[in-house]
C-alpha cells in the first residue's frame, strides 16, 4: 500500500491503565456477544467477539488491533450515542449479539509525496493532506531555488494535468501509487464566456493542452443570517464572513476537515493560502440526513449527547461565542472581539457550495460560520503540565456554565504568544446548553490545574454572570431557547457562583456535575431531581428555582463544611 493510504500504527501488546484492566479470567466466566464494527459508512462490516464486563478502552483496543484504527483516531458510536467514557462497562450500554458499533476516524492531517520536476530532480516531502495543488507548487519552488514559482507551472500524477484548486488528499485516493512531476510550461491564454448565469472559462495553451474548460458559478454566495433585525453582527464576525466570501469569489472550494463526526469545512481567503473560518451545516451534523460520516440517522431526534437535538448545533456554537462575555462586560458594550474563555467569533450564516454534502441536489446550507483560530495543535497532543493554571480556568468556567456535553483535550486547541507562553483556545460547542445534565464530560477535570483555586479576576467574572439576563440575549439575537436548556443555564449558573462563595476549586465544581459512571448520577442530576419531587407539577419556574437553590445549600454544606 502506498503512502496515498491510510497510514496507521499497530500496537502488539497494548497496555491497558489499571482502572480499565478486567482479567481474562472474568471474561472468559461470560458468555462473549458479537457485535459489528462499521466504520465511516462503510458497506463492509467486521465482526468483533467482546463481553459485558469489558470496558469501552478495552473494546477501543480491540478495534485498533483487528483494523489498524489506533484508539487515539476512534470516536465509538452506539444506539446513536458516542461512547465517550472509557472506563464504563459494554453492560452498561445494554449490547447485545448483532448490534452495530460505528467508527469515525480521524486522519492523519500530513501525506508524504514525492514530486519529480523535468529537469529530473526528484523530491520527497510531507505536505498537508488537505492543501491544494496550488500549495504543493509553491512549496516545490521554495525547495527548488532555481526554480521561481509561476501559477502556469504544471503539476502531473499518473499522467494527469492536476488543477490548482483540487485537494491532494482527493487526489492520491484516486491511485495506489505514483510521483508527481512538475512540468514548466509556456503561458496559457485565458478567456471568460457567459453561458446562462453562469460563466464558462477557456484555458488556451499551445503546448499543453488544447482547451480545458470549466463552469465558475456565481450561485456560490455567503450570507449572514440574523435572527432579530434590531439585533446586530459583531465587526469580528463580518470581518470572517467578508474573508470567507473573498476566497469562494477566487474559486477556493471548502475542504472538509478530518476532525469530528458531523460536516465541518475549512474556508480559505482570497489567495487560498490561508484558512480563514470553519463552517458547520446544520444538516451535516451528527446523524443529520447529510452527515458525510454514514452515521445512522436519528429517530427520536436526540444528538449523540444526551438532551441534545439534532440540527441545534449550530445555534449552540453561536451562543457559546453570545455568553462568552469579554472581561469588562458585554460585547456589545465593551467592544471586544474575544470573551473571558476565549471562544472564537462565531456567527450564524447562508451557504451555497456544490463543495458541501448534497445527496439529494445543490441547496442552501444554514450553519454556524467560526473564524479559524491559528494555533500549534491541540491538547491531546501534549500533555496537560505545561498550561498556564488561568488558561486551564477559563475553560472551565465555560464548561460549567454551559453545561458543556463534549469536552475533551481534542477540541481545546493551544498556541505560543509572542512571549512563548501557551493560551488556549476552546473550540466545538455544539452539546452545550443540553436539555439535561446526564452526558456533562470535562476532559480538564483531571488535569492538576483544575485543583487550583480560582483567581481574584475568575471570581469576580462569576460573580458577574446573570443566567436570565443570558437568556434574554440570546432572545435578542433570534435563538428562543427550550424550556429544559434555559432550566440548565439557570443551574449551572447558580452552582459555579455558589462554588466560588464558599472557594471550590474548579474539580470540585466540576465533579458535582459529571456522573463517575454511566449508571450512576451526579450529585447536580440528584438536586434537580429532588427539586422536582418536592414541587406541585406546574409551579412556576421561579419556584423551582428556589426549591433547587436551597437543595443545593443543603447539599454543598453537607459536603464541605
Amino acid at each position: 500500500m502506498s503512502s496515498a493510504a491510510l497510514v496507521v500504527s499497530r500496537t502488539e501488546e497494548p497496555v491497558i491503565s489499571p482502572r480499565f484492566f478486567c482479567s481474562a479470567l472474568d471474561l472468559n466466566l461470560k458468555e462473549p456477544i458479537m457485535i459489528q464494527v462499521n466504520a465511516m459508512g462503510n458497506m463492509f462490516r467486521t465482526p468483533l467477539q467482546v463481553f459485558e464486563y469489558e470496558s469501552i478502552e478495552s473494546v477501543k483496543l480491540k478495534i485498533q488491533n483487528s483494523t489498524g484504527f489506533v484508539v487515539k483516531n476512534q470516536k465509538l458510536v452506539y444506539g446513536g450515542r458516542e461512547l465517550s467514557r472509557c472506563n464504563s462497562l459494554i453492560r452498561d450500554y445494554d449490547v447485545s449479539n448483532g448490534d452495530v458499533f460505528h467508527i469515525v476516524v480521524k486522519l492523519t492531517d500530513l501525506q508524504a509525496i514525492k514530486v519529480r520536476t523535468a529537469c529530473g530532480k526528484e523530491l520527497s516531502f510531507n505536505v498537508g493532506r488537505f492543501q491544494d495543488v496550488a500549495s504543493v507548487k509553491k512549496k516545490i519552488a521554495n525547495k527548488v531555488k532555481e526554480l521561481e514559482y509561476d501559477e502556469d507551472h504544471e503539476l502531473l500524477y499518473n499522467g494527469e494535468q492536476l488543477d490548482d484548486q483540487r485537494v491532494i488528499n482527493d487526489i492520491v485516493k484516486q491511485y495506489d501509487s505514483g510521483v508527481m512531476l512538475l512540468i514548466v510550461r509556456k503561458s496559457a491564454k485565458v478567456r471568460f464566456k457567459p453561458v446562462g448565469k453562469d460563466f464558462e472559462l477557456s484555458v488556451d495553451a499551445s503546448d499543453v493542452i488544447s482547451k480545458k474548460t470549466f463552469v465558475v458559478s456565481k450561485n456560490d454566495v455567503l450570507v449572514p443570517v440574523v435572527g432579530n433585525p434590531k439585533s446586530s453582527f459583531p465587526t469580528a464576525i463580518l470581518d470572517v464572513i467578508e474573508m470567507t466570501k473573498g476566497g469562494l469569489a477566487s474559486g477556493h472550494s471548502p475542504i472538509m476537515s478530518t476532525e469530528g463526526s458531523g460536516g465541518a469545512y475549512l474556508m480559505r481567503d482570497s489567495t487560498g493560502s490561508e484558512y480563514v473560518s470553519v463552517f458547520k451545516p446544520i444538516d451535516e451534523e451528527p446523524k443529520a440526513m447529510n452527515n458525510p460520516h454514514g452515521l445512522p440517522l436519528t429517530v427520536d431526534g436526540e444528538g449523540l449527547k444526551r438532551g441534545t437535538r439534532v440540527g441545534k448545533g449550530a445555534f449552540r456554537e453561536v451562543a457559546a461565542y453570545i455568553l462568552d462575555h469579554p472581561i469588562n462586560g458585554r460585547r456589545a458594550i465593551s467592544g471586544e472581539a474575544i470573551g473571558f474563555s476565549g471562544v472564537p467569533p462565531t456567527g450564524m450564516v447562508k451557504c451555497l457550495h456544490k463543495g458541501f454534502n448534497h445527496r439529494n441536489g445543490l441547496t442552501e446550507k444554514y450553519g454556524s460560520l467560526q473564524k479559524f483560530m491559528k494555533n500549534n495543535g491541540s491538547c491531546e497532543d501534549i500533555g496537560p503540565g505545561a498550561f498556564p493554571v488561568d488558561e486551564v480556568h477559563k475553560i472551565s468556567v465555560l464548561d460549567m456554565r454551559l453545561a458543556n456535553a463534549d469536552r475533551h483535550s481534542g477540541n481545546i486547541l493551544f498556541r505560543k504568544d509572542e512571549t512563548g507562553r501557551i493560551v488556549l483556545i476552546p473550540i466545538d460547542h455544539g452539546y452545550c446548553l443540553p436539555e439535561s445534565f446526564e452526558d456533562c464530560t470535562f476532559d480538564w477535570l483531571y488535569w492538576p490545574q483544575a485543583k487550583q483555586p480560582f483567581s481574584r479576576e475568575a471570581v469576580e467574572y462569576i460573580r458577574s454572570l446573570d443566567a436570565e439576563e443570558d437568556i434574554a440575549l440570546l432572545k435578542f439575537y433570534g435563538w428562543d431557547m427550550p424550556v429544559e436548556s434555559a432550566r440548565t443555564l439557570r443551574i449551572s449558573t447558580m452552582l459555579l457562583k455558589k462554588g466560588v462563595e464558599r472557594e471550590l476549586t474548579p474539580y470540585a465544581i466540576g465533579s458535582i456535575m459529571c456522573r463517575e459512571t454511566v449508571r450512576k448520577e451526579s450529585l447536580i442530576e440528584e438536586i434537580v431531581q429532588e427539586a422536582l419531587d418536592a414541587v406541585l407539577p406546574g409551579v412556576s419556574e421561579g419556584t423551582f428555582m428556589e426549591t433547587v437553590s436551597h437543595i443545593m445549600d443543603r447539599r454543598l454544606d453537607e459536603m464541605f463544611s
